[in-house]
């Protein structure tokens, strides 16, 4: 997967659908091209949204990675770290039509998911799709030719050959251990290793043999090789993701290792050790032990961190509930323990945001709890802190892996818990309220205040009337006044007039130099006395008639000017922070209106946070709204009175039309409500 494009030239990118007009191959080279036919108007590149909990918020960011259609209603296999975290899909064909798509399952463990395309999006729903096949991942053999196919660096569908270096390559076992949510990397996957070149982007392609059928799941890239998850296992995830959403495996609680090189008896898998309170505690199995069967199935010797998941595999493959007898050795003497599996719970629960804590959550699960050495999975675990947010605030905070276990003196078991504890909690207030928090760090039982109460709208507050002159100005300098004929004076110069100001109305125009008010002299001379005249300006009443001595192309005159309050463009807000679209807009002034060109319409986007649905859709710090679904902003109270009505109707997408610089475009921003 990729977010962002790197070594665009390693790769034959192919911009267009393919052509058979493709070289003939040379006498003894291999032919490619019937695979690449067959499997090429399969490829899909997917550009996904995904979340991921930081800072006590769930934060977005796009990527990309590739799949392949496997079968005609539109299912497409990738990788679960493409598309696992994903909230919206766009998926672009081969020929480049543009589909949308959705989640319908995914597996860490494997790093497989399945998305299905809504082709009812498509510009023609009825028109068929090709539909890859898969091979026997198990009759590859190193030195096979294969072939890498995927979008790398987001860019179109594109093919890379090489050879199968590998059919059973692991993460190195001097390497830290790799993770995904939570899942070990390697547990279960043992990769084809190939040298088809393949980069960020490639992940969830297929990897084809000369018969145009997949043979793996591309997932990683390690040094010069790639590393492809098994077709066989792929296809087994696919059907079970398809069919029911999930994957449903055996828990033990065991975990294994290879056996030792000292030499002493042993035969199967060593165990390295055993969960407490788990079947195979239960059972009576021990570190050290040496399981040389599971139920009816001889474990082959495990001599190296390769071998272990073919054992893996066998205890995850089981039904939960299976009633087995694994047998082995303890120190020497023939042993059995007979155990009932249990379902394997994800090693990790997925995280939720709660807005009105600044935190993200998460459930403890059979194996998070066991990390944590915790007898049950009772609480809700902290996992990101929005430092300055309500329980980053705390005295003490609240901080990651904390586990809160009570609120008010109510008992909190899991996230949905103490999701209607807020609710409930925060539903009549109108300004935050204290909790009294119960939770848990490390050995400790500690407890905290924290203020929970409704999302605050974050706006500036409306600045008291101050006179208004309306008119730039730069300094004259001791070489400006020289220059200008005014040598030894001190003063200002008009460089812009806002259209229907007092500064206009009174006949100021651009080039007048002002050098006294009210008699006395605009004692400026220094680029930095920029502020003298503001602030004499500002010593007066709103309503104050006040008199310049100016001169104006050679010749001195006097231009009385009757000041007024400073306008309030929109007489309402003069700055809205939307948190679903996550950007602030405010009031653009009298001269970013004058030079925008833009008229009485349109307000200033003034940030937009990294990420958000306003930055995904495109949208950046500087430009002018003018429209939203093709109806005119004018202020920022119109803004907001629309952008709230969207919370109501949850429209699937809404169109902004901005200008930024001297360019107008449209903005297709797609939240999910």
């Amino acid at each position: 997967m990729t977010s962002k494009i790197s070594t665009l030239l390693a790769f034959a990118v192919l911009s267009a659908p393919f052509s058979l007009a493709a070289p003939e191959p040379s006498p003894g080279d291999v032919d490619v091209r019937p695979a690449i036919e067959r499997m090429y108007p399969t490829l899909v590149r997917i550009h996904v949204v995904m979340e991921e909990g930081s800072q006590g918020r769930m934060k977005k960011q796009q990527g990309s990675g590739s799949g392949a259609i496997i079968s005609s209603d539109g299912y497409v296999l990738t990788n679960h770290h493409v598309a696992g975290r994903g909230t919206r899909f766009l998926c672009t064909l081969s020929n480049r039509e543009k589909v949308d798509a959705t989640l319908i399952g995914t597996d860490a463990l494997s790093d497989l998911a399945v998305i299905k395309l809504d082709l009812s999006t498509r510009r023609n729903p009825d028109e068929s799709l090709a539909v890859a096949t898969f091979g026997d991942s198990d009759a590859l053999e190193v030195g096979d030719v294969v072939l890498a196919m995927g979008c790398p660096g987001g860019l179109s569908q594109s093919i890379t050959r090489g050879i199968v270096a590998n059919t059973a390559m692991i993460v190195p076992p001097n390497q830290i251990s790799l993770r995904l949510d939570g899942e070990r990397v390697g547990e279960l996957v043992r990769w084809i290793g190939h040298d088809a070149v393949i980069f960020g982007g490639n992940s969830g392609g297929p990897l084809v043999n000369l018969a145009g059928e997949i043979v793996g799941v591309n997932e990683v890239g390690i040094a010069s090789l790639g590393g492809a998850i098994p077709s066989n296992l792929a296809k087994s995830v696919a059907a079970e993701l398809i069919k029911s959403g999930g994957i449903t495996r055996s828990w033990i609680g065991l975990e294994p290792q290879p056996l030792l090189r000292r030499g002493e008896i042993g035969q199967g898998v060593l165990v390295s050790s055993v969960w407490k309170g788990s079947p195979a505690d239960q059972a009576g199995i021990k570190a050290g032990d040496y399981i040389t069967h599971y139920g009816e199935e001889l474990v082959a010797d495990c001599h190296a961190p390769e071998d272990l998941p073919v054992f893996n595999a066998m205890v995850l493959g089981t039904a939960p509930g299976t009633n087995v007898t694994l047998t082995g050795t303890r120190d020497g003497e023939a042993k059995a323990w007979t155990l009932t599996t249990e379902v394997r719970e994800p090693n990790q629960a997925k995280e939720s945001e709660a807005r009105s804590w600044g935190l993200s959550l998460r459930d403890l699960t059979k194996v998070s709890a066991l990390e944590k050495r915790r007898e049950n999975t009772e609480g809700v675990l902290v996992d990101s802190v929005k430092k300055a947010g309500p329980s980053g605030q705390g005295k003490p905070p609240l901080s990651v892996d904390d586990i809160i276990v009570g609120l008010n003196g109510e008992d909190i078991q899991n996230l949905a818990q103490l999701e209607a504890f807020t609710d409930k909690f925060t539903k009549e207030l109108t300004k935050p309220a204290p909790v009294l928090v119960e939770f848990e760090r490390g050995l400790q039982s500690l407890v905290t205040v924290v203020e929970v109460g409704p999302e605050l709208e974050s706006q500036r507050p409306r600045t008291a009337d101050k006179p208004w002159l309306g008119a730039n100005i730069q300094v004259i300098t001791d070489d400006l006044a020289e220059a200008l004929g005014v040598k030894g004076k001190r003063g200002v110069r008009v460089t812009a007039v806002t259209d229907d100001s007092p500064a206009s109305r009174a006949g100021f125009k651009n080039g007048d130099l002002l050098l006294k008010l009210d008699g006395r002299v605009i004692s400026a001379r220094r680029p930095e006395d920029q502020g003298v005249l503001p602030e004499l300006i500002r010593s007066y009443s709103s309503d104050a008639s006040i008199k310049f001595d100016i001169v104006r192309s050679g010749e001195p005159m006097v231009l009385e000017v009757q000041l007024e309050a400073k306008p309030d463009p929109d007489s309402g807000t003069s700055d809205f922070e939307d948190d679903r679209f996550e950007f602030t807009a405010s009031s653009l002034s009298d001269e970013q209106r004058q030079l925008s060109e833009i008229g009485q319409t349109g307000v200033l986007i003034e940030k937009v946070e990294s990420n958000g649905w306003a930055a995904l859709g495109g949208l950046v710090s500087g430009d002018v709204l003018l429209e939203i679904n093709y109806q005119p902003v004018s202020t920022v109270d119109e803004l907001k009175k629309e952008l709230m009505s969207y919370r109501e109707s949850k429209p699937r997408s809404i169109v902004f039309f901005v200008q930024r610089g001297t360019h107008t475009q449209f903005l297709e921003i797609e939240p999910r409500w």
